[in-house]
């Protein structure tokens, strides 16, 4: 059987057993080692798997073990540990905080603060599920509490959790990188200014929608004084230097973003214990999460390695690529296409899952283009993005949706959050048409 069948074949399985709900670990690590081993069985003719044994094993550890030892990666660790100290040690919900303050006697103001903490706690973390769980059981019960319409209270959190996938550091845009052998400190960079313009979009969502529907957010009754806000904005100056410290950093120069992903933990460590917010124990718990986030992404990364061994072997990209370049399609034809199959798979898989399974064979077409794999990686996130919230399977709305239980049922959330996507595909258009929104900062370096 010819290379390309196999290979072709073997794409197909993995998608149906992710339809079944097979792990996209063991999905793509069993259908690439099934079809290596018959690509080499079957090098001659006839089928000798003997010849087969070695081979394969040789691809597949071996990939496994480059992966592992790739010194991009431990950025993921170390940021994922970041995330989980600065929250126990208080510093991810300080930005909240802060914006709840000032912004509370506006009307929709909680929404907006919570859309404004969202974004502060993903220039920590870089997990927009961590985002949407962490702040959706500070902020949606509070504001349910408050008479706000649990569409607006569920769907801003669920939106704004998705700031995560942009604003840096981001853990897929290190998967990117790494899987693209592209820079992930200018991965960074470019996801600023897209990420800023979302956030933006989202608040602006919410100061239209309460104008038009005043009922969906009532005026809240308290009052701060000047010296409470004052108090509340200083309060924020941990998250301030800790996304200063990233950003500043790896813009001047200073630091890769693995040094910075370094020094963050360091920093925020100091904090906590200076601050007494954080304890010994709430390190210690800190830590065991890390390892069991990070081992669960190492898995979905080897096996994703093996894949793309496994693809290049069966040369399915050239030929897609000579196929692309046959049917002579224009930039703009091939980006919808793109933006198409992303958004669809979207509705289904978690975001890792789709960029493990579609990068391999994507990214020879956009070099065929001679597009920037920086702005496509830009584009990329901003789709997976999207689809954390798109129906039926948003896994932000289903984590808030956990979250509130009865109060919020699941078509509620999702009626809300159409509001939102209108924003996520205008900004998406944006990006696509002005690549310079994405690479203005990286471009200046």
């Amino acid at each position: 059987m010819d290379a390309s069948m196999i290979g072709l074949l073997a794409f197909g399985a993995v998608l149906i057993m992710l339809a079944i709900r097979v792990p996209i670990a063991f999905a793509l690590a069993s259908a690439s080692t099934i079809g290596t081993f018959f690509i080499f069985a079957s090098r001659t003719g006839a089928f000798a798997p003997e010849r087969a044994v070695r081979p394969t094993t040789s691809l597949v550890f071996s990939n496994a073990f480059d992966l592992v030892h790739n010194y991009n990666l431990s950025m993921i660790p170390l940021f994922v540990a970041l995330g989980h100290i600065a929250y126990r040690a208080g510093i991810t919900t300080s930005i909240y905080e802060a914006a709840k303050v000032w912004l509370v006697n506006l009307r929709g103001g909680v929404a907006m603060a919570s859309i404004v903490g969202c974004g502060g706690f993903s220039a920590i973390t870089g997990s927009s599920i961590a985002c949407a769980s962490t702040m959706g059981r500070i902020c949606t019960p509070e504001m349910l509490r408050m008479g706000y319409d649990n569409r607006l209270a569920t769907a801003s959190v669920a939106a704004g959790g998705t700031l995560g996938s942009l604003i840096p550091p981001s853990v897929l845009f290190i998967i990117y990188g790494i899987f693209t052998e592209t820079s992930v400190s200018k991965l960074f960079l470019a996801g600023i200014l897209p990420g800023l313009l979302t956030l933006a979009g989202f608040v602006l969502v919410v100061a239209v929608w309460v104008r038009r529907d005043p009922s969906v957010a009532p005026t809240a009754n308290v009052t701060y004084s000047r010296r409470e806000r004052t108090d509340a904005a200083i309060a924020a100056w941990p998250a301030v230097l800790l996304f200063v410290m990233i950003v500043g950093g790896i813009y001047g120069g200073i630091f890769t973003a693995t040094e910075a992903a370094a020094v963050s933990v360091a920093i925020a460590i100091c904090i906590g214990f200076l601050q007494r917010t954080l304890t010994w124990e709430a390190l210690w718990v800190s830590m065991k999460e890390t390892c069991i986030q990070t081992a669960g992404i190492f898995i979905i990364a080897a096996a994703a390695k093996i894949f793309v061994a496994f693809i290049a072997l069966t040369g399915v990209a050239p030929k897609l690529v000579g196929m692309v370049s046959a049917a002579d399609l224009s930039v703009i034809t091939l980006m919808a296409a793109i933006a198409l199959i992303y958004l669809l798979l979207g509705m289904f898989l978690d975001p890792i899952g789709i960029m493990v399974l579609t990068l391999p064979l994507m990214i020879p077409l956009v070099e065929g283009y001679g597009l920037d794999l920086i702005w496509f990686g830009v584009v990329v996130i901003k789709l997976l993005e999207i689809g954390l919230i798109t129906p039926p399977v948003g896994l932000n709305v289903f984590v808030i949706s956990n979250v509130v239980g009865e109060d919020a049922p699941l078509h509620r959330i999702f009626a809300g959050i159409a509001r939102f996507l209108s924003v996520d595909l205008i900004v998406l258009l944006l990006i696509m048409c002005f690549p310079i929104i994405s690479l203005l900062i990286p471009g200046s370096m």
